[in-house]
């Protein structure tokens, strides 16, 4: 699951993000393109929704899923 967080511009936000989506699911792996907004999560079940509101629940609101 990709997506995308215009919100997102520093490593606090980095920091915010992963610990939040990691709450959740402490398997999932994580990676963070800061300069492209990108949060791409693998090795999850998470369902889009949960990850969504955990990143909101964070203060992160602009969140839009990519899809391939």
């Amino acid at each position: 699951m990709k997506l995308i967080i215009d919100e997102m511009s520093c490593q606090h936000c980095v920091k915010a993000i992963t610990k939040a989506i990691n709450e959740i699911d402490p398997a999932v792996k994580v990676s963070v393109d800061l300069t492209k907004h990108e949060v791409d999560i693998t090795n999850s079940t998470i369902s889009q929704a949960a990850v969504i509101d955990a990143v909101s629940r964070a203060g992160y609101t602009s969140v839009k899923v990519v899809t391939s």
